[in-house]
C-alpha cells in the first residue's frame, strides 16, 4: 500500500539461502505495491547482540552496581544510547509494520535477533511500567514473524514430538511484541524447506509473496493464552 512504511529485520548469514528468498521477495512485492522498505540485515551490519556498559554513552546513573535495564532506560531518557541502538529504534519508530525473518533455532530466535529485541525494545522506548501489552508505546504498529523451521509441520503440531508451533510463539510474539504493543499479524512458518522439493520451496515464497498483496488489509490475531494454548 503506497506511503507505508515496513521494516524487516532479517537475521540469516547467507544471502543465497532460503530465508534470503523470503526476505528478498518480501521486498520485491511490498516495494512494487509503493511502500517504503528499509532492511536490517543483522548479520551484513555485524550487529552487537551483547547488551553491556558500551550501551550507554557517558557517565552511568549508578557505577557502583550496574543495572542493564534500568541505564538503558536512564539512556534512553538523556538521549545517551550507543547510536547503533537509536538507528535501529528510529527505523521501529518510522515503521508501520515490522517483519523479523529468521530460521528457528531451539524453538527461538538466533541470538543475534534476540540481541536486537535485548537492545532496541528497551524502556521508556518500546513500554514503561505502566505502559505495557495494550499500552506498551509501540501500539499502531504491526509486527509480522516470518521463519523457518528444520522441523516438519507434522512434528510441530499438536499431536507431534515438538508440540503445537504456536507454543514456541508465546514468548515471541506475546512475551516481547504485544508486550510493548504491537499488532500481531499470523505468523508465516515455512517448514522444513531443507528436505523440501524445488516445487515446495517455490510454492512456499509464492505463498507468502500472495499474502503480502493483502498484508495490509489483514486483522491481528487475538494475542492471548488461548491463541497459544487452547481453551
Amino acid at each position: 500500500m503506497a506511503g507505508k512504511k515496513v521494516l524487516i529485520v532479517y537475521a540469516h548469514q547467507e544471502p543465497k539461502s532460503f530465508n534470503g528468498s523470503l526476505k528478498k521477495v518480501a521486498v520485491d512485492e511490498l516495494s512494487r505495491q509503493g511502500c517504503t522498505i528499509t532492511v536490517s540485515d543483522l548479520y551484513a551490519m555485524d550487529f552487537e547482540p551483547r547488551a553491556t556498559r558500551k550501551d550507554v554513552i557517558g557517565a552511568l546513573s549508578n557505577p557502583e552496581l550496574f543495572n542493564y535495564g534500568m541505564e538503558a532506560y536512564e539512556a534512553f531518557k538523556k538521549r545517551s544510547l550507543a547510536s547503533d541502538i537509536t538507528d535501529e529504534q528510529k527505523k521501529v519508530q518510522e515503521a508501520d509494520l515490522v517483519i523479523f525473518q529468521f530460521p528457528l533455532y531451539w524453538f527461538s530466535m538466533p541470538a543475534i535477533l534476540k540481541g536486537w529485541m535485548d537492545r532496541v525494545l528497551c524502556q521508556g522506548f518500546a513500554f514503561d511500567i505502566p505502559g505495557f501489552y495494550d499500552s506498551g508505546f509501540l501500539k499502531g504498529k504491526l509486527a509480522l514473524i516470518s521463519l523457518t523451521t528444520g522441523g516438519t509441520a507434522e512434528m510441530y503440531s499438536r499431536s507431534g514430538v515438538s508440540g503445537d508451533f504456536r507454543y514456541f510463539l508465546w514468548p515471541l510474539q506475546h512475551g516481547a511484541l504485544h508486550f510493548c504493543g504491537f499488532k500481531v499479524l499470523a505468523p508465516q512458518i515455512s517448514f522444513a524447506p531443507e528436505i523440501a522439493s524445488e516445487e515446495e520451496r517455490k510454492a512456499m515464497v509464492t505463498s507468502w509473496a500472495q499474502r503480502l498483496r493483502t498484508i495490509w488489509e489483514e486483522e491481528p490475531i487475538d494475542c492471548s493464552p488461548p491463541w497459544y494454548f487452547g481453551q
